[in-house]
């Protein structure tokens, strides 16, 4: 019920929604299985080097046939890149995610505004959470593409190897590659959820409408006999 009694049940269905969103999107940015990127060396000692990185931190582990290897390495993604294209891209990436992750919150906040009060001719109404809805949406998506993009043209794989282990030159290596993991999938299940918001939302206020229009001519339905008594 809303503020004034009255039931709500426009919004009530997505409140699960939007709170998922929100808390996906933290553990998107907060994880480091964003990628995982496999780099075989053909030096002297062979073996491989697997990083495997978020948006913020990543894990390094150096695997050799024979030999010791180096200890395992964590380190923060911004602080290992240089000052240059894969780092400006990188930052851009997590800009945009933190938008979308902005946006998310806003939309949960909007959508629990709807469950307790009936603001539906306001911006706080329907059209706020559509809104959000959508640019959280977006910036996920924006991020997605960004992401893949630094990591495929900028080679940012790359990068943090030759950072990480200065002394195996990228002219040693034996071939690479790249998965990606479930932090970045995780970002279609965001886009997911907020669709859906916006979906439920859509089907409710067309209910809600048509609730209105049978409220307001009720004798159109009624039978002739009640009528005329």
């Amino acid at each position: 019920e809303n503020a004034d009694g009255k039931e709500n049940t426009d919004v009530l269905p997505q409140l699960r929604h939007q709170p998922g969103a929100f808390i996906v999107l933290c553990c998107v940015l907060a994880t480091q299985q964003w990628i995982r990127y496999d780099r075989h060396q053909r030096l002297f000692l062979n073996g491989s080097v697997i990083i495997t990185y978020g948006l913020l931190r990543g894990k390094s582990i150096q695997e050799l046939n024979h030999g010791l290897a180096e200890s395992d390495k964590h380190f923060e993604v911004l602080g290992t890149l240089t000052n240059s294209s894969p780092k400006t891209l990188h930052s851009v990436v997590i800009v945009f995610l933190a938008l979308g992750l902005f946006s998310s919150l806003l939309s949960a906040g909007f959508t629990f505004c709807n469950s307790v009060s009936n603001p539906y001719q306001t911006f706080l109404g329907p059209t706020g959470v559509y809104t959000w809805s959508g640019l959280s949406a977006s910036f996920t998506f924006i991020t997605m593409v960004l992401f893949v993009g630094n990591t495929q043209s900028n080679r940012l794989s790359e990068e943090l190897a030759q950072r990480l282990y200065p002394l195996y030159p990228a002219a040693t290596q034996q071939g690479t590659a790249h998965a990606y993991r479930y932090s970045f999938w995780l970002t279609l299940l965001v886009i997911l959820l907020n669709v859906v918001t916006t979906v439920i939302i859509i089907f409710y206020q067309k209910a809600r409408y048509q609730r209105k229009q049978e409220q307001r001519k009720p004798m159109e339905s009624a039978p002739r006999d009640g009528i005329l008594f």
